[in-house]
């Protein structure tokens, strides 16, 4: 993998030279969807310190955007995450082959929405002192993919596991939801497959 160290926001050429890791830098492994693209949208990143030992575990639901909206997403989240927490190194790892094109500067950027992001992106990575960005198959970038997902779900109110945004935090679970089938009789729903206990709260959503 290729990096590149960055001096400063006004770089002309944001890669210009190759360089070795430091000592200490983190690895965040990036990932972001959109069911329908577009459609409802979540990313999911889980960074690593340079040994490999796990220090975070970040995602969020984004609405109703595009694929690559939600990876644009997962890289500026972990580049913030970088900057706020050190040190100030990060290896960057995505699946999406456009994203790692358009930051390297190999592909162009047309898409006005993403010029924003891109531009943002540009001004976070100016304030690390080195950066490398490559791309991986998506059957090596399972536990970000699955993070996003779990965000996509918890946003339209499927079963999910809340998950901490570090080790350090709470690792409590948020209790599992179902989905029933039911009917409207005489103003009460009957539910045709399973069962509730009494006092369960539960949404409904109806459906002709």
């Amino acid at each position: 993998m290729t990096s590149y160290p960055v001096r400063s926001a006004g770089t002309k050429h944001l890669f210009e030279a190759r360089e070795s890791p430091p000592e200490r830098y983190l690895i965040a492994h990036s990932d972001g969807g959109a069911r329908g693209n577009p459609g409802p949208a979540g990313y999911g990143v889980v960074v690593k310190d340079e040994s490999g030992q796990k220090v975070a575990a970040l995602s969020e639901y984004l609405g109703h955007q595009t694929n690559n909206f939600a990876e644009y997403q997962g890289l500026i989240a972990a580049l913030e995450y970088a900057i706020k927490h050190g040190p100030k190194a990060l290896k960057l790892i995505s699946d999406s082959e456009l994203l790692v094109r358009q930051i390297k500067g190999i592909y162009k950027v047309k898409n006005a929405v993403l010029q924003d992001l891109h531009g943002r992106a540009k001004e976070l990575i100016a304030q690390l002192d080195w950066f490398s960005i490559g791309h991986a198959l998506r059957e090596h970038n399972q536990e970000a993919d699955q993070l996003a997902n779990d965000a996509m779900d918890k946003g339209m109110g499927r079963s999910s596991v809340a998950r901490a945004s570090s080790p350090a935090q709470s690792s409590s679970q948020a209790p599992a939801q179902q989905e029933f089938e039911g009917v409207v009789r005489n103003g009460k729903v009957e539910l045709v497959n399973g069962t509730l206990v009494d006092g369960t709260r539960v949404q409904v959503r109806a459906k002709k």
